[in-house]
């Protein structure tokens, strides 16, 4: 059985300039961006990640189509053909969106095209905002995820072995939306 090949690393303090970086020649989707995001591991502090940084990229509901991807492959980035980079399913909802490597030479990164309003936009918020929050949840997420990394053979099954623990921790994440009046960000 062959290890997974995404090294883990100490949280980087960069990583929040290195986000602004990406986000530059993103914001020039032609006005249909209402907000990038930096989401996932990397966006939170003290949180160990794959060094690769998540980018969420935020449209109006029916645009995400084929206007989206001229405009980025435009830019150099390359939509992932994988079934799971295409609609993804969040408090029980299909939700699609789209997601791009960047180009060559670029910084690692991933580029989520998602519609707001969603529950797959919104929960990327508020995983986000609970795991900066909350130092415990965030140090035991950290934890988890570096060892599923050693003992997953591929990303693929890191991802559906790591499913099932991100809905518990959603579960918390709800709980404390609700104590603090959580909502996400315009």
């Amino acid at each position: 059985m062959s290890r997974a090949r995404y090294p883990w690393v100490a949280y980087c303090p960069s990583w929040p300039e290195e986000f602004e970086r990406l986000a530059l020649p993103l914001g020039g989707l032609g006005g249909t961006a209402l907000a990038i995001d930096h989401i996932g591991s990397t966006s939170v502090p003290g949180l160990p990640a794959k060094d690769c940084i998540d980018v969420q990229v935020r449209l109006q509901q029916g645009e995400l189509g084929p206007s989206v991807e001229a405009a980025l492959g435009g830019i150099g980035f390359r939509r992932r053909p994988e079934p799971w980079n295409q609609e993804e399913t969040s408090a029980g909802h299909l939700c699609r969106k789209l997601v791009f490597a960047p180009p060559a030479g670029f910084r690692r990164c991933n580029v989520h095209i998602r519609e707001t309003g969603r529950p797959n936009t919104r929960f990327a918020l508020l995983f986000r905002d609970y795991l900066r929050a909350d130092a415990t949840a965030r140090d035991a997420w950290g934890t988890f995820k570096q060892r599923l990394a050693r003992i997953t053979p591929d990303l693929a099954s890191y991802g559906r072995t790591k499913a099932p623990a991100t809905d518990i921790l959603l579960i918390a994440a709800e709980r404390w939306a609700g104590e603090v009046g959580w909502r996400p960000t315009a």
